[in-house]
């Protein structure tokens, strides 16, 4: 199938100005500021005027299988379903295993994330859980990696937290050497996703691999970093002096914020406005894993569950409400991760790459089409496609 969107506004995540963009075969063909359609045969043109087109998001972290355990069984989170991602413009996902990695684990991870690639989206997964040793599937990071094509990397490892293995430095480091050659040697990202937790440590494990030894901040992205205004600040220091990259987690409630949690438009514009480089921050959202609420002896108060769709809600507010620039926030969501995964052909609009696309009113923002691989997921703010199981 061909599609010719006419006159939208494309953001690439760069702000191009009013265009046209042909997609076929799952790639973006063509891009010019006006294209006939009788340009290619049999198109369907889809009209852009008064909207925006954007890449299709990339969420970096997702617990596609459910998360959560940590309430007991009954409070395990339900497997994620496909129009869950698809109605927030998300076209790619990493999932990953979280507290549980002992009746979650990586065989049924594999398995919902091809599940969900047949359904139609862009899968990939992270090897292992918060625990350490870490659990794999081959026994070894480096092998996962190397043999098992979706595995990009290693994570959620857990640090700073009661839920944690209570991991050394040099554990934690090995980890991160081990993911970073596994990466080389198969030419994937080699990047660890690692739940930060609020401890007192904050990011100094992080810190102690830049300092001892010669693996770049590139192959480490600590989540959860707005989880309190001390992590916070700590990881706009650690971004802007020590070159790392940040991750923003979107799911949290913006109405039930904790008194000391920052919601992530409003982190994005702190880092940005601090001199953190806008390549340096990602949002994800922690889809479909618990969102547990604990008391101070540490036992469990209450639960939520997390959702794919905060990821756009809060990119539209950071440009909404917070007043940043749409390319900066949208960089977030799209171009930063594709860098960070290694994905040259995710997370912007260029010709030769993905026809993963958003098409969103050009004043609200609200999502109006959403396309994956050239395949029109969502209209008019519909979910088109569903997953197998879905009503």
């Amino acid at each position: 199938m061909l599609y010719l969107i006419k006159n939208a506004h494309i953001y690439t995540p760069e702000d191009l100005g009013k265009g046209d963009v042909l997609v076929g075969g799952g790639r973006i063909l063509q891009i010019e500021e006006s294209l006939p359609a009788e340009a290619a045969y049999k198109v369907t043109v889809l009209d852009g005027r008064g909207k925006v087109l954007m890449p299709g998001l990339i969420d970096a972290h997702v617990h596609i299988l459910g998360g959560g355990g940590e309430g007991g069984a009954k409070s395990r989170t339900p497997e994620i379903m496909l129009s869950d991602i698809t109605l927030g413009g998300v076209t790619t996902v990493v999932g990953c295993l979280g507290t549980d990695g002992c009746t979650r684990t990586m065989t049924n991870l594999l398995a919902k994330a091809k599940g969900l690639e047949e359904e139609g989206i862009t899968t990939y997964v992270y090897t292992g859980s918060y625990q350490v040793p870490v659990r794999t599937l081959t026994g070894s990071i480096m092998d996962d990696i190397i043999l098992l094509e979706k595995v990009v990397g290693t994570g959620e490892i857990a640090i700073s937290d009661h839920r944690s293995s209570q991991p050394s430095k040099e554990e934690f480091a090995r980890i991160v050497a081990d993911t970073r050659v596994g990466g080389i040697l198969s030419g994937k990202a080699g990047l660890v996703n690692i739940h930060m937790g609020d401890g007192e440590e904050k990011l100094d494990f992080l810190q102690y691999v830049r300092e001892n030894t010669q693996i770049p901040s590139a192959n480490m992205l600590p989540t959860h970093i707005n989880r309190s205004w001390t992590l916070m600040m700590a990881g706009i220091d650690y971004a802007k002096n020590m070159g790392g990259y940040i991750d923003l987690t979107t799911s949290s409630d913006p109405d039930f914020l904790e008194p000391d949690e920052v919601k992530a438009s409003s982190g994005l514009k702190m880092a940005l406005d601090a001199g953190v480089g806008e390549e340096h921050v990602t949002f994800s959202s922690d889809g479909q894993g618990s969102l547990p609420v604990f008391y101070p002896d540490g036992t469990l108060k209450g639960l939520g569950v997390g959702k794919v769709i905060s990821l756009y809600r809060e990119m539209r507010d950071a440009v909404l409400k917070d007043g940043v620039d749409l390319p900066k926030a949208l960089k977030a969501v799209t171009s930063n991760p594709a860098a960070l995964l290694k994905l040259p052909h995710k997370g912007r609009v260029a010709e030769g790459a993905d026809a993963d696309l958003v098409l969103a009113d050009e004043k609200t923002l609200a999502i109006d089409l959403v396309m994956a691989k050239g395949v029109i997921m969502v209209s008019d703010g519909q979910a088109l496609v569903k997953g197998t199981f879905e009503a």
